[in-house]
């Protein structure tokens, strides 16, 4: 597998990173995501820091398919601009944004962001591939599919074929594989959806795709690229068990360690205490145990 340098890390060599989120979207599905407000944004990506974050992803707008949350390019990069001017004052690990849109990412690409974070995959802004490659910076393409086609489920196989797609675009357009990561977005296949955000899939719930995803992970390895998975508080959590999103952390962490197990690369979270605490007692109970003095 290629390895990705995301500034001064490597994504793929074995040691998982993880990935806190923050939102200065107010629409966003968790709240307690949210920061406005240069003090509250720099405290945030502090903490973030300091409890062992290794990239902070900020988004401008909530891209949910469950949710009605479009808003102006204008307005996406007013908060993001915002956003970058404040944690980029306090803080020394890399900064993402998730984003789909070319405008957005070109602006603040020019302010110094490390990683583009598309959940689209290069292909709802026709524009977005070529900034990409003018930028030389690394990108996570989401797994998306055409807009004119019912997937059935969204299965393992769908998700590479749709996946495949947008490596293709990519390398058409000049950027390099070592700078892709690969998203098999969790919660983005739907039935219906209230934005042009999501996956149409006709034959399964968009909750039993996640888990067969999840379950069988293993497989994007075919892709040799580094994975970013987000299972952070997500509706397929929150449907199984009836848990609102402030109630989804232990299944979520639990989650997350199953996507560690199965071969993932960067952990998306909201919770970037626990996910770190998660994945360095799972390194732990991985390593042989020291032989017992007598």
């Amino acid at each position: 597998m290629l390895t990705v340098r995301v500034k001064n890390l490597e994504i793929g060599n074995g040691k998982p990173k993880i990935m806190g989120i923050i939102n200065v979207s107010p629409e966003s599905f968790y709240k307690d995501s949210i920061s406005v407000g240069e003090k509250l944004l720099s405290d945030r990506a502090i903490k973030m820091e300091e409890d062992g974050a290794d990239i902070i992803d900020i988004g401008g707008m909530s891209t949910a398919p469950y949710l009605n949350t479009l808003i102006s390019i204008d307005k996406e990069v007013e908060r993001l601009r915002s956003a970058i001017n404040a944690i980029k004052n306090v803080c020394r690990i890399p900064v993402s944004i998730d984003t789909c849109r070319a405008d957005v990412a070109k602006t603040l690409i020019e302010m110094g962001i490390d990683l583009v974070n598309d959940v689209t995959g290069l292909k709802y802004d026709g524009k977005m591939k070529t900034i990409i490659s003018s930028s030389g910076l690394p990108v996570i393409i989401g797994a998306y599919g055409n807009r004119s086609i019912a997937y059935k489920s969204g299965n393992i196989s769908e998700t590479i074929d749709i996946l495949q797609e947008s490596i293709q675009l990519a390398t058409q357009s000049g950027i390099s594989e070592d700078k892709l990561i690969i998203d098999p977005l969790i919660g983005f296949f739907r039935m219906v959806g209230n934005n042009p955000f999501f996956t149409k899939i006709s034959h399964e719930n968009w909750y039993e795709r996640d888990i067969g995803i999840i379950s069988n992970l293993k497989n994007l390895s075919i892709l040799s690229k580094p994975i970013c998975i987000s299972v952070s508080r997500k509706s397929f959590i929150g449907h199984l068990f009836g848990l609102t999103a402030i109630e989804r952390l232990i299944p979520s962490i639990i989650t997350q360690v199953i996507c560690l197990q199965n071969g993932t690369d960067i952990i998306r979270t909201h919770d970037v205490k626990e996910t770190k605490v998660a994945i360095e007692l799972l390194d732990r109970f991985s390593k042989p145990p020291s032989s017992m003095s007598s």
